[in-house]
C-alpha cells in the first residue's frame, strides 16, 4: 500500500560561525581519513593533515578511492603539529585550544567544555599522538571512556563521537 505522506526531508542544522578543527596526525589507513573526512564534509569541520601520510590524497587516489565528497572538505596539509596549529590560530576568531585525545589518560572528553575554534587532535592509528607530547601538554589530553576491555576504538569513531560531543555543547544539533 503506498503512503500518501509527504517525503521527510533531511536533518540539517546551519553550520556554526567559528567551526571546530578536526587534525589527525601522520593518519595510516585511508579508509579512516575517508570516514572522517566525510564527517568534516557533513559538519563544516575543516580536516588538517600532518606529516608524512600513509597514503596519497592526489585527485586520482582520491577518485579511485570513490570519495565522491572530497571536493565538499576543507582539506590542509602542514608539516607538522606546530603549524598545524599556528594556521588554526592564525585563522580563528577566538582563542583556539588544542585537545590531544589518547587513550592513555584518566581525563574524559565529556569533562571539558569545548569552544567553537578548538582543534581536537588525534595520532595515527597504530601508536596515537607521541608520547613525549601527551606529557608536554598533560593538561590538554583527553580520551573517551571504553565500558568494554577492547585497547582502543576506530580513529574514525573516535573523530565522530569527539565532534558531535563537540557540537552538542555549543547547541549547534538544535533543529530549529
Amino acid at each position: 500500500m503506498a503512503s500518501n505522506s509527504t517525503p521527510v526531508q533531511r536533518l540539517r542544522v546551519p553550520p556554526l560561525p567559528e567551526p571546530f578543527h578536526v587534525v589527525l596526525v601522520e593518519p595510516e589507513i585511508p579508509p579512516n581519513t575517508g570516514n572522517v573526512a566525510r564527517l568534516c564534509a557533513a559538519t563544516g569541520c575543516p580536516l588538517h593533515l600532518v606529516g608524512t601520510l600513509g597514503f596519497s590524497i592526489d585527485a586520482h587516489a582520491v577518485r579511485r578511492a570513490g570519495l565522491d565528497y572530497w571536493h565538499l572538505v576543507d582539506v590542509r596539509q602542514h608539516a607538522d603539529l606546530d603549524h598545524a596549529e599556528a594556521a588554526i590560530a592564525a585563522g580563528s576568531a577566538a582563542e583556539s585550544r588544542s585537545w590531544l585525545f589518547s587513550g592513555k589518560t584518566r581525563r574524559s572528553f565529556t569533562d571539558v567544555r569545548f569552544r567553537p575554534g578548538d582543534a581536537l587532535v588525534f595520532g595515527r592509528e597504530s601508536v596515537g599522538l607521541d608520547e613525549s607530547l601527551l606529557a608536554e601538554r598533560e593538561p590538554w589530553v583527553v580520551g573517551i571512556p571504553l565500558l568494554g576491555m577492547v585497547r582502543s576504538l576506530n580513529l574514525a569513531n573516535s573523530v565522530a563521537i569527539a565532534v558531535y560531543e563537540a557540537l552538542r555543547q555549543q547547541g549547534a544539533l538544535e533543529v530549529r
